[in-house]
């Protein structure tokens, strides 16, 4: 080949916090499967407890780390790698941690409040505040997109469907808590850009 080295392609770590969030909650699991579910109990999961102890606190946000099995970090992060990291590029690293906590401690204090008896955890609820999300990634001034009630119609509306008449482990309350927080990222990002248009 006239002497040429055949350059395979760079790896790029094209998405900082998407997947520091993947390596993060995959080695959760690797940490659950090695102490029978213990370190999950104990940090990955919210539960109402005493509030005196400060792992109650950490558990607020930590529970969107902690999946109870492989199949089900699997199906909650193969929507988070898909929408993620366009998100990420669009809006940064920091605003995407940013909402990730804020979601992950209001679906946390739900779960405490209204389901006391009930541990809560899993990627879900992040990974429905990304796909409302990512509904506004090209919303234009004064319209309401279209893909954004169909996402919500679909999302939204097959959750509390599934949630009044599915008899099953999944939450569906925290699917639609994160959802709502999409939609209100959204509308803030899209309320901070007519905003500034206004200004110019």
């Amino acid at each position: 080949m006239n002497g040429k080295k055949l350059q395979l392609p760079k790896i790029s770590y094209n998405s900082p916090f998407i997947l520091t969030y993947a390596i993060i909650s995959f080695a959760a699991l690797l940490i659950s499967y090695l102490t029978g579910g213990a370190s999950t109990l104990l940090l990955f999961s919210v539960y109402r407890s005493s509030l005196a102890s400060p792992l109650f606190y950490v558990r607020l946000f930590t529970h969107v780390i902690g999946h109870a099995s492989l199949s089900h970090y699997v199906g909650n992060f193969m929507i988070i790698l898909l929408v993620g990291p366009m998100l990420e590029e669009k809006y940064g690293s920091k605003f995407l941690l940013l909402m990730t906590l804020f979601t992950a401690l209001v679906t946390g204090l739900f779960n405490v409040i209204f389901f006391p008896d009930t541990a809560l955890l899993g990627a879900s609820g992040i990974a429905f505040m990304l796909i409302l999300l990512s509904s506004f990634a090209n919303h234009t001034q004064g319209k309401i997109p279209l893909t954004l009630i169909l996402v919500a119609l679909l999302y939204l509306g097959g959750e509390i469907i599934d949630g009044v008449f599915a008899d099953d482990n999944i939450s569906q309350i925290s699917h639609i808590i994160g959802g709502i927080c999409g939609c209100i990222f959204g509308w803030i990002i899209t309320a901070k850009k007519r905003s500034s248009y206004s200004e110019l």
